[in-house]
């Protein structure tokens, strides 16, 4: 069932809605990066003239979480309450988020790598192994971070709706971890802007900050979706088995 009233955004005076009767076209052209997401839920481009609800329903998915993503990847200030959560369709959302890991760790990451790599190679020794190492660390980092949601976190979610509850688990225990990874490229991308020699490839240099910036953004939005979706959907779980 679509709810309507629960994706109104306020912005600029303007009401502007995500809402099942949109066209999908009119929600790309809203926010374009948007097309990266949508394989993620299982949604291809070539969706014609047709509704929200007629390509949610084409490939099987509940309109409300297609919906739910769409706004948070979208608005910065669109907060989930707690009546939309429970009228919101959740089980799609850790296969979502899993799915999510695997494109950053098999797709943004190694394209960064790749255009980090050449300009390394060209930024000097001194230059060059420091951007490697940092964005050697880094990775990591945000691979032990994606192995311990994938290894703590979804399963205990699964363990709960089974109606089971582990009392010694502390379900933001990674909430904090999620700044300190958006910071750190922050960080990459300031390595590069004030001491890459000035010679260094100007096309290369474009594509990795451009890269890291997608990156950033796109774990943002993430961060977003599990710390006010999943870690409250968590803590409904728990204290219904109270």
């Amino acid at each position: 069932m679509c709810q309507s009233v629960f994706f109104v955004y306020i912005c600029n005076m303007k009401n502007v809605f995500f809402t099942c009767r949109m066209k999908m076209a009119d929600v790309i052209a809203a926010n374009h990066n948007l097309i990266l997401v949508m394989p993620r839920l299982g949604i291809p481009l070539g969706f014609g003239e047709q509704s929200v609800q007629e390509v949610c329903d084409r490939y099987k998915m509940p309109v409300d979480f297609v919906l739910l993503v769409f706004n948070v990847y979208t608005f910065d200030d669109y907060n989930p309450d707690g009546d939309g959560l429970n009228q919101t369709s959740l089980e799609h959302l850790v296969p979502y988020l899993m799915t999510s890991h695997k494109y950053y760790v098999n797709e943004r990451l190694p394209h960064i790598e790749k255009h980090l790599t050449r300009v390394a190679q060209h930024a000097g020794e001194r230059y060059g192994t420091i951007l490697k190492n940092f964005f050697s660390n880094y990775e990591k980092e945000v691979l032990e971070h994606f192995a311990s949601e994938e290894r703590d976190v979804f399963p205990y979610l699964h363990q709960l709706l089974k109606g089971e509850r582990d009392a010694h688990m502390v379900s933001n225990h990674f909430v904090d971890h999620h700044t300190d990874l958006v910071d750190k490229l922050t960080d990459l991308t300031q390595i590069v802007y004030k001491y890459l020699p000035g010679e260094t490839m100007t096309e290369e240099l474009n594509e990795l900050v451009f890269g890291i910036m997608q990156l950033s953004s796109d774990l943002q939005k993430h961060a977003k979706l599990e710390e006010k979706v999943l870690m409250p959907y968590i803590a409904q779980l728990e204290r219904s088995l109270q």
